[in-house]
């Protein structure tokens, strides 16, 4: 036998172990590095340090109310899916009424679109008789003009008023104003206004009712949630705006609850209801003073609407407020 044809057994059976040691990791796996990695103290800062500068980079909110988790263990809801009207890209100003009341929603913070402000007024010839800018408002001879923070977060109110009416002639060429421009314009002082994002809205229990705290005016609290209702609920046997009623503050929807959708069908079978149906429900707002108001949802038909169902339906509208 040829010397060279003894070797092969052996250079096969090196070749294979080389293979297997790259197979089961030869090369080191940094995936498991922080498998045991235990956490550190947190970082103390020192007491001489100034507070102002220093705050919470991702604040977690306070819960409203106790927890309960279901008798059988805990279940993560489903994902609520994109809203129509979230969906889609928004317009930069957008305008909101309710009775003869009259403002815009302008798409970026009031430190953005005060400096916009002052330049429609210089623009537009107005004289200035007074401006004060940590409250948002310019006096002009012809009109008060105003910005404030909307009930987003990042949408600013801006309103041009005398004697308490809106003009219509200054809001639409306002409107023009701020169309033409983006939300990329410097910011400026304002800052006394704060941020929606500090003060969000909160869904609270109360009783066996939830309820969604909203720190707004009842009136443009609703001129906002019917912009976005008729927005959003435009789905045929799903979620559609039936009503509105300006004032007494109330909407009248239909909407699928997440437990009818969910149905299997065996419970359909033995149910009187051989589909899914929506049921009526009132959207119904209360003022709890000048800068609160109180959103409900009460039942309007005849199926059943469980807390679960009335925070589902909540948890979903006040995200449209978001």
């Amino acid at each position: 036998m040829n010397s060279a044809l003894k070797w092969m057994p052996l250079v096969a059976a090196i070749a294979l172990a080389t293979a297997g040691c790259a197979r089961e990791g030869y090369y080191h796996d940094r995936n498991i590095d922080y498998a045991d990695a235990s956490g550190s103290s947190p970082l103390i800062l020192p007491d001489t340090r100034n507070p102002n500068r220093y705050r919470d980079a991702m604040p977690v909110p306070e819960a409203a109310s106790d927890f309960r988790a279901p008798g059988d263990g805990f279940e993560a809801p489903s994902p609520q899916p994109l809203a129509a009207g979230r969906a889609t890209e928004r317009d930069f100003v957008e305008r909101r009424s309710i009775g003869r009341d009259s403002w815009l929603v302008v798409g970026a913070d009031p430190g953005t679109v005060w400096p916009q402000l002052e330049d429609f007024a210089r623009t537009r010839g107005l004289q200035v008789t007074a401006s004060d800018s940590s409250r948002g408002v310019l006096e002009t001879s012809r009109a008060r003009l105003s910005v404030r923070q909307g009930l987003r977060a990042g949408d600013s109110e801006v309103r041009c008023d005398q004697g308490g009416n809106p003009v219509a002639a200054c809001l639409e060429e306002m409107e023009q104003y701020f169309g033409a421009r983006s939300a990329s314009a410097s910011s400026s002082s304002l800052a006394a206004q704060r941020l929606a994002g500090e003060e969000r809205l909160r869904l609270e229990q109360r009783g066996d009712d939830w309820v969604v705290a909203i720190p707004l005016d009842i009136d443009r609290t609703w001129a906002e949630l019917s912009h976005q209702l008729q927005l959003d609920f435009t789905v045929e046997e799903r979620r559609e705006l039936l009503d509105s009623d300006p004032a007494a503050h109330d909407f009248l929807i239909s909407y699928m609850t997440q437990a009818e959708r969910n149905r299997n069908p065996l419970q359909i079978v033995f149910s009187p209801d051989v589909r899914q149906m929506s049921q009526q429900i009132r959207l119904v707002l209360e003022s709890a003073g000048p800068d609160r108001t109180v959103l409900r949802a009460e039942n309007a038909s005849e199926r059943a609407f469980t807390p679960e169902d009335q925070r589902e339906l909540l948890e979903r509208v006040s995200g449209l407020l978001r």
